[in-house]
């Protein structure tokens, strides 16, 4: 054991001083891991070839980018614009009401994207101006539109369930169905956040303006095509029709068309959205492909089994051991983001909780929840910069203070989870029949 133990920290050391200096995470662990291969494991060099095909060679992943290139599409022509006005419409009357036309925007959104920052930098674009027109106080502007985007990852399609079932061998219609109910209960909890900090303080918002039913009837014109598009591709998922994939390409397909019913697509943005599409996808494969090489290495090395070992005999619990995992990705999401979060420590964490017994289908919808808080959460939250991006005259500390509570309803979100498993596991089971 004493060489397995010495091995491990040797390369976790490695790792964390790559990063120190300021190398990117994939070449970290890529580096990492090719030094782990040769000199502790002692394998020929040409594994590497033989890893990164088996963890990519899959046709779910291709699912990734197509979903991506839907988002991108609505994102990039500004067609969202006229789905956030449509919203406001109907949810106006609330206390913070643009805010929470901002919540139920970004779940609309997430159901047609997937991407973090995709909606991160629309709502910026969209929302804001118009928030700080009305005088809405910008800590509950900002923090709802910086927090409304972690709708996106947990409600389908996401793009982070899609590569956590196809790395760790999931059925991906299972893990897109596991994220409905869960998201819309956060939907719902970031709403009455909305609710709670207006009532408490109304200058952080102007009176709410209550459209009339004319003009709520109008914006169903305005909404109805969004719908399509997400019952089109949910549907099929869900009702059996299409793959994942076959999905995503017909999301991809009615992103297009849409843009281009609303005639904003152009050629310069299709261009951009093609190269936004390829820049995320090869940064997340490359580090899937990475993230799996030092996962063979440390199997090879023994690591693995003697962490799984070592933490199953703890007089912790199973639920224990799941909190002391929330604490690691809390501590952890101050510097890194859910993706590389992801691809860091599962190759660890995955085994205890296959041996704990726990449903991987639950376990990646929560794990949605306690990574993808890190975006919004300092000193690196990915959100945070994103949005202060888009909106520059206000600095991040603005923007974190407004998402605070939010967080709140997020971690609330999670025992909800844990006190009601059916939340996630409910749905997937009737899909299966």
């Amino acid at each position: 054991m004493g060489s397995e133990i010495f091995v491990a920290l040797a390369l976790i050391a490695g790792l964390f001083v790559l990063l120190m200096i300021g190398l990117e995470i994939a070449w970290s662990v890529g580096v990492v891991a090719l030094i782990g291969l040769i000199w502790y494991v002692d394998q020929p060099i040409n594994q590497i070839a033989y890893t990164i095909w088996a963890s990519l060679n899959s046709f779910t992943l291709t699912a990734m980018p197509l979903f991506i290139l839907m988002g991108c599409v609505l994102g990039n022509t500004g067609v969202n614009e006229r789905l956030f006005n449509a919203i406001d419409k109907w949810v106006g009357h609330l206390p913070g009401g643009l805010a929470s036309s901002v919540i139920f925007g970004n779940a609309v959104f997430a159901a047609m994207s997937g991407s973090t920052i995709a909606a991160t930098a629309t709502f910026g674009k969209i929302a804001y101006p118009v928030m700080e027109e009305r005088k809405y106080d910008p800590r509950l502007a900002l923090g709802s539109i910086a927090s409304g985007t972690v709708l996106a990852p947990l409600i389908p399609p996401s793009i982070l369930l899609i590569i956590y079932g196809a790395w760790q061998g999931l059925s991906i219609v299972d893990l897109l169905a596991a994220g409905v109910f869960p998201g819309l209960t956060l939907t719902g909890l970031f709403i009455l956040t909305i609710f709670v900090l207006v009532k408490l303080n109304p200058r952080l918002a102007p009176h709410p303006f209550k459209h009339s039913w004319g003009a709520r009837c109008r914006a169903l014109g305005e909404i109805w095509p969004f719908v399509a598009l997400i019952v089109g591709v949910l549907g099929a998922i869900f009702g059996g029709y299409m793959t994942a994939t076959e999905a995503a390409s017909l999301g991809a397909f009615l992103s297009i068309l849409l843009s281009l019913y609303y005639r904003r697509l152009t050629l310069a943005i299709l261009k951009q959205s093609l190269l936004d599409t390829i820049k995320v996808t090869s940064f997340s494969l490359f580090i899937m492909a990475m993230a799996s090489l030092i996962s063979h290495v440390f199997n090879s090395a023994g690591v693995i089994p003697m962490i799984k070992e070592y933490v199953i005999a703890l007089p912790l619990g199973k639920n224990a051991i799941l909190i002391l995992f929330f604490a690691m990705y809390f501590l952890m999401g101050m510097f890194f983001d859910s993706w590389s979060m992801l691809f860091l420590t599962f190759p660890f964490v995955m085994p205890i909780i296959t041996a704990l017994g726990i449903s991987p289908i639950w376990w990646g919808v929560v794990y949605v929840m306690a990574g993808e808080q890190s975006t919004i959460t300092p000193p690196f939250g990915l959100s945070l910069f994103v949005l202060h991006g888009v909106v520059p005259q206000h600095p991040v500390g603005t923007i974190v203070r407004g998402a605070i509570p939010f967080i709140i309803a997020i971690y609330v979100n999670v025992i909800l989870m844990f006190l009601f498993p059916g939340l996630a596991t409910w749905l997937p089971s009737v899909i299966r029949g």
